[in-house]
């Protein structure tokens, strides 16, 4: 497993929660509570990019594990340990029958199967009077003593989701899934069960979907049909294609800003829709590779980091090093 810079995450983490006990306003903590799921279901939508698809599934994914944890919540009243889990589980059954029978395929065919699907799930939302049908349900609270600290718990729990996938794409198994982005060819080649890798990633990524879903409804207290469109996937795209899809930090920082310029677009009135798009329309124009694509080149111009020892970070400078020592 490669370096997985636990002290960043630490440190970073502490930040965010900090934040959430700070914040006072609640519109500050409605904002906060909507970066947090953002950013997970950005990352979950990256994951599956590990293989080189586009998942428009991702938002009948996060609809599941919302409906989920209100029906567990106001029709079973499960205990909200349950209730947070009962979606995501769900949501990984169905991930599994989806991946074995649409997985087979690649690129834009499965983007199209994925869209079909999320809008299957939203009217089949509207549909059931069970659950509310096209009025979605009301009344999903946590535990009365947890409204207090609910932001905190929230992002937490993100944070803590948000690590596991990234510490997963650095084991071995990350690089297996780099490899079938690659070339899949190649992957069968070795005796990679490519179908099985392709499955487990979707599994893997639906999950993280899935608590966005739980924490969302959880957040929100009340869920609709039109929560769940597609529109939830391509803003999770955007989010990913703003941030830079080379590292997952470039998924949340793309959630942060696009959740954060949402938020100041909704004074503009008339003109919110049009200073949205455009601000993602100019991101996407000016940084190809994204933010994260952005601080990569800035850390290059920067040149080599000596390290410890004084000796160079760059080979290039390490060899001349040698040289003038010999």
């Amino acid at each position: 497993m490669r370096k997985l810079h636990v002290s960043w995450w630490l440190g970073g983490g502490a930040a965010a929660i900090a934040a959430t006990t700070l914040a006072t306003n609640a519109y500050t903590i409605s904002v906060i509570n909507l970066v947090a799921i953002a950013a997970l279901t950005a990352a979950s939508m990256r994951f599956v990019m590990l293989i080189g698809e586009v998942s428009f599934a991702t938002a009948a994914f996060v609809g599941i594990g919302a409906y989920g944890a209100g029906v567990a919540t106001t029709i079973f009243q499960w205990p909200f340990p349950v209730a947070l889990l009962v979606g995501p589980i769900v949501v990984v059954g169905v991930s599994i029958l989806f991946g074995m029978t649409t997985l087979r395929i690649r690129g834009p065919y499965f983007m199209l199967i994925g869209f079909a699907f999320a809008e299957a799930i939203r009217i089949a939302f509207s549909k059931t009077e069970f659950i509310g049908g096209t009025s979605g349900m009301t009344g999903i609270f946590a535990p009365r003593f947890m409204d207090a600290w609910l932001p905190t718990f929230v992002m937490a729990t993100v944070i803590v989701v948000l690590f596991a996938l990234y510490a997963i794409e650095k084991t071995d198994f990350g690089k297996v899934l780099l490899a079938i982005r690659d070339n899949e060819n190649i992957a069968k080649s070795v005796g990679i069960n490519v179908l099985f890798c392709k499955v487990a990633c979707f599994a893997i990524a639906s999950f993280c979907a899935g608590v966005a879903g739980s924490l969302n409804a959880f957040v929100n207290n009340v869920i609709s049909p039109g929560d769940f469109t597609f529109m939830l996937a391509a803003m999770a795209l955007a989010y990913v294609k703003v941030g830079g899809e080379s590292s997952i930090f470039g998924a949340v920082g793309g959630a942060v800003i696009l959740v954060l310029l949402g938020s100041f677009a909704l004074g503009l009135g008339a003109g919110e829709q049009l200073f949205y798009g455009g601000a993602i329309v100019l991101a996407v124009l000016l940084m190809p590779k994204g933010l994260a694509g952005l601080v990569e080149k800035l850390l290059r111009k920067l040149g080599p980091v000596k390290l410890g020892n004084g000796s160079a970070a760059d080979p290039k400078a390490a060899r001349k090093l040698s040289r003038k020592g010999s």
